[in-house]
């Protein structure tokens, strides 16, 4: 019986009471869940999970998050993107058009302080939920997620007791004490997301404070099941370590963007 199951004032209205009480008791709740926010497992038998309602112009989907990652609400989207995000939010597999590429795997992307050079520094670690292709191609020439990274300037990490050298032209948006995305330099100047949360993500007070003195965030990138998730910082710094180890790993340093 899932107990530790958050389903807010503005969800219940939606959903009605009968809906939200078999939520609660656990006749129509998943005890495991992918996070719609940071797309890593849950358990709502084991931890504070969110009840988090997609409503569109004719759909609504109910998802699930981390309590940690963000509150239980209700989000308001086009209809087209909510078609879209049903798809990741549901693990629909269907097969994929004739002539079509298959889409891409979604990022996910968990924050931590890292311990390097002394001082405890803020990052961020991308992992796709699974192998990632190059634009424009079938998928069949196998994971491409570094490569496409080491293209667009980031570097091999093999010691993370090194800083990674900064990445011309990136940012790491932060606001109102919240992380928003991850900004690449746009095909016609400016910046345009290269990663963006569905929904803003919360972050420590700790990497808050030390973002807030460095002004910089370390971004680092690994495979689909390379890192995993962690539950403790220590743990992430040893998978880190492990990926390095093992060719796996690479970074860069960005400025902050916002406050």
């Amino acid at each position: 019986m899932p107990r530790m199951l958050d389903v807010s004032e503005d969800v219940r209205a939606e959903i009605g009471d009968a809906e939200a009480d078999r939520l609660l008791v656990g006749d129509s709740a998943p005890g495991s869940y992918d996070c719609t926010s940071c797309r890593t497992p849950g358990d709502c038998d084991q931890e504070r999970t969110s009840t988090v309602l997609f409503v569109g112009d004719e759909t609504a989907v109910l998802a699930f998050a981390h309590a940690t990652c963000i509150p239980s609400q209700v989000v308001r989207v086009a209809e087209d993107q909510l078609k879209g995000a049903m798809r990741s939010i549901t693990g629909d597999e269907s097969p994929t058009p004739e002539g079509h590429a298959p889409e891409q795997a979604v990022l996910g992307v968990t924050s931590g302080l890292v311990l390097i050079e002394d001082d405890l520094r803020p990052a961020l670690v991308v992992e796709p939920t699974g192998p990632i292709a190059r634009p424009g191609t079938d998928g069949r020439g196998g994971d491409q997620f570094l490569q496409l990274l080491l293209e667009q300037g980031f570097q091999p990490t093999q010691d993370l007791n090194r800083l990674p050298g900064a990445l011309p032209g990136w940012s790491v948006l932060l606001a109102v004490g919240r992380l928003h995305a991850v900004l690449q330099p746009g095909p016609d100047g400016g910046q345009v997301a290269w990663w963006q949360a569905h929904q803003p993500l919360q972050v420590t007070e700790g990497w808050r404070a030390a973002v807030n003195k460095s002004q910089t965030v370390l971004v680092f990138a690994a495979p689909a099941g390379s890192i995993g998730q962690q539950p403790r910082e220590d743990l992430l710094r040893d998978a880190l370590d492990k990926a390095a180890a093992n060719g796996l790993l690479v970074a860069a340093s960005m400025p902050l963007a916002g406050t």
